[in-house]
C-alpha cells in the first residue's frame, strides 16, 4: 500500500513558515540542497528544477497533497502546476477549480481522499503541508521526513495547526549538514 510522507520543513521551534508565509529565513547549504535534490528531486518546485536543471523523474513520489497556503504562492506567479509532472491535489473548501490537468481542487474529507489515494496502485504520496492539513491528516501519515534547520522563528504556521493529539514515531534516520540542519526521517509507531 502506498504511504502518505509528510516532507517538511521546520525551525527548532517547530514552524513551517513565519507568520506570512515566509521561508527564505531557513539556511540551506549547498550539502543539503545536494542531498535533498538527489534523494528527492520531485519536491523541488517545478520552475526551480528547470532553472537549475534538475531532472524531474520522479524518485519516491507519484502524487502530492497539499493545503491552498502551500499552493497559492505558485498560482500568484502564474505556475498552475507547482509539482509537475507529480499529480496535484489541492486540498481548499475556498479556492475555484484550477485549469491544469495534473492539479485538482479537493473540498471535501482529506482523510477521505488519503485513503482513497493509498488505496491505489502508484508511488507514496507527498504531503507538502500546510500546518492545518497536516494536523487533519495525521491520522494517515506513515513518514515523516522533517528538515530540522537551526534557527528560532519564535511565531508563524506550525509544523501541526490541530487539536491536541499525541501520536507516536519512532526515528528510522537522522543526517547532519555543514550547516547545523538535520534531516530526521519518522515511522509511525
Amino acid at each position: 500500500m502506498r504511504k502518505l510522507v509528510y516532507y517538511v520543513g521546520t525551525s527548532i521551534d517547530g514552524y513551517i513558515a513565519g507568520p506570512e508565509g515566509e521561508w527564505d529565513f531557513y539556511p540551506v547549504g549547498a550539502d543539503l540542497a545536494e542531498y535533498m535534490n538527489t534523494q528527492f528531486p520531485e519536491v523541488v518546485p517545478a520552475h526551480v528544477r528547470e532553472a537549475i536543471g534538475l531532472e524531474a523523474d520522479p524518485i519516491r513520489y507519484d502524487t502530492l497533497v497539499m493545503g491552498r497556503g502551500t499552493y497559492e504562492p505558485a498560482l500568484a506567479v502564474g505556475i498552475a502546476s507547482p509539482y509537475s509532472p507529480l499529480r496535484q491535489y489541492v486540498v481548499s473548501t475556498t479556492l475555484d477549480a484550477v485549469d491544469h490537468p495534473d492539479v485538482e481542487v479537493y473540498s471535501g474529507d482529506p482523510v477521505d481522499l488519503v485513503r482513497r489515494l493509498k488505496g491505489e496502485d502508484g508511488r507514496d504520496i507527498y504531503l507538502a503541508g500546510g500546518g492545518r492539513l497536516a494536523a487533519a491528516l495525521l491520522p494517515e501519515i506513515d513518514e515523516m521526513i522533517v528538515k530540522l534547520y537551526p534557527v528560532v522563528a519564535g511565531t508563524g504556521i506550525p509544523m501541526y495547526s490541530g487539536g491536541f493529539r499525541p501520536t507516536a514515531f519512532t526515528l528510522t534516520g537522522s543526517r547532519t549538514f555543514d550547516n547545523g540542519t538535520v534531516v530526521l526521517n519518522y515511522a509511525r509507531t
